[in-house]
């Protein structure tokens, strides 16, 4: 229904549809670059409203072929698979303007509005995304997990790799290079590393590292004023690169240098589903509350799961909507297939 904001016709269906239609970069990378997928059938089971979902997933064909000489019977095996199960997570966000500001400035606060919600969310998606990463390289035996849980947890250690230097000095080995990526991604995936890995995330130190030995070249996008800016996205060695200061880092100190977490995926490596919101933005308006003002509201529901992994959810503690610290813990998750299947490499180092 069209009313006013901040003194200005506001349309709130309006607003919700150019808000998600709004440039997401960042999104956008982790989407076109396959690392991140949209994911139908987990749409399809929380489009009811659930927080908690189950699918099903089958392992990869495997066995020795016999011997075809007309007499040697033919073996057969049964495929096998599991199921992954992820949880659904609601966040909401306001923003407030007084009249008493505004009486002394000529501004477009709808056009801030607009241009800054989706650029708000973006960072929001990219913060969990590797809050979840974090939370499953650190994935160590629990006491609810199976045997054979246990077993991929201990083989998926092959998908961590440190080569920083446990001391101050720091050599060019301790820096993350072009074959340092590729062995990293062999040890952890073994043959079916090749062109497999997709994305990277990484600091913004360890990037420019890599653009300083042409190794990554950042994007460039030109504005609506005409004006070339670069961007926190860049290409490496056919790997969509996102700079961001937010991964993992272990400032140094009198006895060790700087560490930092780059985060490297392979296709599929996390499933996307949003979820319905009834109302995804509301507004108010109060005429008396600091000589009045208007606040504009926005709400979604979505998940991230990482594929290879199941979260398990308890709704005890984990309530309708799990807060970041529950879905950054690490013993929430487990994996459920063999870890050279999982798309995933942690690489800590120096730059």
């Amino acid at each position: 229904m069209a009313g006013t904001l901040f003194g200005l016709p506001f349309d709130e269906e309006l607003f919700s549809r150019n808000w998600r239609q709004a440039p997401d970069p960042v999104t956008t990378a982790f989407l076109d670059s396959g690392a991140m997928v949209l994911d139908q059938e987990i749409a399809d089971q929380i489009a009811g409203g659930s927080n908690v979902y189950t699918v099903p997933f089958f392992n990869t064909l495997g066995g020795a072929p016999v011997n075809y000489d007309g007499k040697t019977d033919i073996t057969t095996d049964e495929i096998d698979g599991g199921d992954l199960s992820g949880v659904v997570y609601g966040r909401a966000k306001g923003w407030k303007s007084r009249d008493f500001i505004a009486d002394f400035h000529k501004v477009d606060p709808m056009g801030a509005i607009v241009s800054q919600v989706a650029g708000y969310w973006d960072k929001q998606h990219q913060a969990m995304l590797i809050r979840i990463a974090k939370a499953v390289f650190g994935v160590s035996e629990q006491a609810y997990m199976t045997e054979a849980q246990k077993a991929y947890v201990a083989a998926f250690a092959s998908h961590l790799t440190d080569i920083s230097s446990g001391s101050t000095t720091v050599s060019a080995g301790n820096k993350l290079a072009e074959t340092s990526i590729n062995d990293a991604l062999v040890k952890a995936c073994g043959d079916k590393a090749q062109g497999q890995f997709k994305l990277a995330i990484m600091h913004s130190t360890v990037a420019k590292n890599l653009a300083n030995l042409d190794l990554l070249e950042f994007r460039k996008y030109t504005d609506p004023m005409g004006i070339q800016r670069t961007l926190n996205i860049a290409d490496a060695n056919g790997m969509t690169v996102v700079v961001s200061d937010q991964v993992p880092t272990v400032p140094g100190s009198g006895s060790s240098a700087t560490k930092y977490t780059s985060y490297i995926f392979g296709e599929g490596a996390f499933r996307y589903a949003p979820a319905p919101v009834n109302k995804p933005v509301g507004t108010e308006r109060s005429e008396t509350k600091n000589g009045g003002e208007d606040t504009l509201v926005t709400r979604l529901r979505e998940t991230i799961l990482p594929n290879g992994f199941s979260y398990t959810h308890n709704g005890a503690t984990d309530g309708v909507s799990p807060d970041d610290a529950t879905l950054g813990n690490s013993a929430k998750y487990a994996p459920v297939v063999d870890p050279k299947c999982i798309g995933m490499a942690q690489i800590v180092s120096n730059g």
